[in-house]
């Protein structure tokens, strides 16, 4: 067993150990009481066999020992014929509590990991769910989700489980070899030494296989989900262009090497047992034979192997468990690693905020020299940008794919952070810190509406509890986007369920609950990514019109494929190149000038529309 070996899976304990809340660490403590209390009811069910087949044998023999006078004594013991049956109820005794306590330790540790393993969840959950947007752009949803059910569950099976196996199994060991020392030294030492050196010698053997195999599964569980996720995901595809075949031949090109990988560590784990209980065997044949070739043979014999044999019965075990134990930790090694990136995600500062009030918000939006790239290797989307935005306009952006349209608005909205430059509020840059208070005003509704597999009424009030959904509400910011009709005429109404991803209905009337979802909201700033592309023409003027009404103090930012859409708009904002090409009104922009003949310098003019 390599040095480097144990202390990286050591270092890895340690990380997991710090992520354990205070509670759990307090049970931990007291689940280790239990092991010591549970090795020592494995050193009285073995030392109860010794008087207690001495006894069977040459009953005369116990009334010389001195440790059982005073037994004699209290009992009133006068003469062999009376000693078997007080000695049978105590082995007896002795023997239910050990496997009593046994059963207990095995109750509380499974219990308590599995219980630890569903906090580890939560919290990469809850970390990952509070990362910036840039992070889960970034990155691929596969293995975050791998991470947080394949993993964490591999986690609890492959080293929490293990963890404790192994340390209840080193208490008992030491337990076990104390009994067994006291009944013969030197055959203790000889067969405990024996067994342990041909168990350190197969976990040297395999650890590098079983570092393979963990590398193969953590790789392979990741790719499991994507396939997974790309399969079902893309079902409509998959069953017009009859590419089953191709999808099946993708998920089992991950899922057998995740199986082989597997059952390998599960055989190392497993497989020598069978030659190690063999080996026990033999040995105590080898004792039998020359402890009855001795002065007193058979009768001095028995209670020493009886001894030994239910010892063996349980160090054998142990043994097994102790190394079974490790090798699933060698395992899981790269999979715990991988959690414990997931689990190492900081949390931002407004996790616990120190204000609740939003960010106020009373006169503009200011974009001021902003820049944005993805990461310094990539070009950049958008350059040297200066906007200034008043409160209660209605503001147009259009342009090419890839003029960063999109990003500018997540930039606005604050998921994502300027390279270069700032966005101000009423004067006040928008940091980490502050972000999420400005988050507050917001309402965004993209082009594409994920809907949840529950109701009509809480799709709208998404992110709201059931019993805090404020029907009337609902009603109204439903009737705003043009859909009230169409639920009322549902048998259930707004108790109608929408089926995964809104499956049940049409691409206009997920558009609507998306628009009706962020009404909800009553936020003061509402953007519109294409949230409009999958209506008509006349339910997105009845739409537009209807935001409209809302009120002069609603700040409308609008992504549109259609420059109809912008009808209403005095100024809309051109991009392109990175940069701004032009801003002007709906009759401007279609005639192809800009205002006044000139591009406007557009940090010292403010964009309104009329209301």
């Amino acid at each position: 067993m390599q040095p480097n070996t144990i202390s990286s899976i050591l270092t890895l304990l340690l990380r997991l150990w710090r992520h354990i809340t205070p509670r759990r660490r307090g049970q931990f403590g007291l689940l280790l009481i239990l092991m010591i209390a549970a090795s020592f009811a494995e050193i009285l069910s073995i030392g109860a066999v010794l008087p207690f087949l001495a006894v069977l044998t040459a009953p005369e023999r116990f009334f010389m020992l001195s440790a059982f006078r005073p037994f004699i004594n209290i009992m009133g013991i006068t003469n062999a014929s009376q000693i078997l049956f007080p000695l049978t109820i105590l082995f007896g005794i002795a023997a239910l509590i050990s496997g009593a306590m046994r059963l207990l330790l095995l109750w509380a540790s499974t219990r308590l990991s599995f219980a630890t393993g569903a906090d580890l969840s939560i919290n990469i959950y809850r970390r990952t769910l509070y990362q910036p947007y840039a992070v889960h752009v970034a990155r691929n949803s596969s293995a975050v989700i791998s991470g947080i059910s394949g993993k964490a569950n591999s986690v609890i099976n492959s080293v929490i489980v293990p963890a404790l196996t192994l340390i209840s199994s080193t208490i008992m060991l030491i337990a076990i070899l104390i009994a067994l020392l006291s009944v013969d030294p030197v055959i203790a030492l000889t067969a405990f030494g024996g067994f342990g050196l041909i168990y350190a010698g197969i976990i040297k053997l395999t650890q590098n296989r079983q570092l393979i195999n963990s590398q193969c599964i953590a790789r392979e569980s990741t790719q499991v989900i994507k396939s997974l996720q790309e399969g079902l995901g893309g079902i409509r595809d998959v069953l017009i262009d009859g590419s089953q075949a191709a999808y099946c031949h993708i998920y089992r090109n991950a899922d057998h090497p995740l199986r082989r990988a597997q059952g390998n560590n599960y055989f190392i784990g497993a497989s020598p047992r069978f030659g190690i209980e063999a080996l026990g065997m033999m040995l105590i044949a080898v004792l039998a034979y020359a402890l009855a070739r001795q002065p007193d043979g058979i009768a001095k014999a028995i209670p020493v192997l009886g001894a030994l044999a239910l010892g063996a019965q349980r160090l054998l075990p142990v043994l097994q468990g102790a190394y079974s134990s490790w090798s699933s930790i060698q395992g899981g090694q790269v999979s715990l690693r991988d959690t414990l990136e997931l689990l190492d995600q900081p949390l931002p500062d407004y996790v616990e905020p120190t204000s609740t009030e939003p960010l106020p918000f009373l006169h503009q939006i200011e974009l001021n020299n902003l820049s944005f790239r993805y990461t310094p290797q990539t070009p950049w989307v958008l350059k040297k940008i200066d906007l200034t935005i008043e409160k209660g306009s209605r503001i147009g952006f259009i342009g090419v794919t890839g003029s960063g349209k999109s990003t500018l608005l997540d930039i606005v909205m604050g998921l994502l952070l300027p390279t270069e430059g700032s966005l101000y509020i009423d004067g006040q840059p928008i940091m980490t810190h502050n972000q999420r208070l400005w988050q507050a005003h917001i309402a965004h509704v993209p082009q594409t509406i994920f809907l949840a597999d529950s109701t009509i009424e809480e799709n709208i009030a998404f992110g709201v509890s059931k019993g805090m959904i404020d029907m009337n509400r609902v009603k109204q910011a439903a009737r705003h986007a043009q859909i009230d009709d169409i639920i009322e005429s549902w048998p259930k109404k707004y108790q109608t369920y929408v089926g995964e991803r809104g499956i049940r209905l049409s691409g206009g009337q997920r558009q609507r609950i998306g628009i009706a979802r962020a009404l909800y909201k009553q936020a003061d700033v509402l953007i519109f990514d294409e949230a409009t592309s999958a209506l008509d023409n006349e339910t997105e003027q009845a739409v537009m019109q209807a935001i409209e009404s809302l009120g002069d103090d609603l700040t409308v930012l609008i992504i549109a494929h259609r420059l109809t859409t912008l009808t209403n708009c005095t100024y809309i904002v051109e991009l392109g190149d990175g940069g701004i090409k032009r801003i002007g009104s709906y009759r401007d922009i279609v005639s192809k000038k800009n205002v006044n003949g000139r591009a406007l310098p557009l940090k010292t003019h403010s964009l309104h529309c009329n209301s």
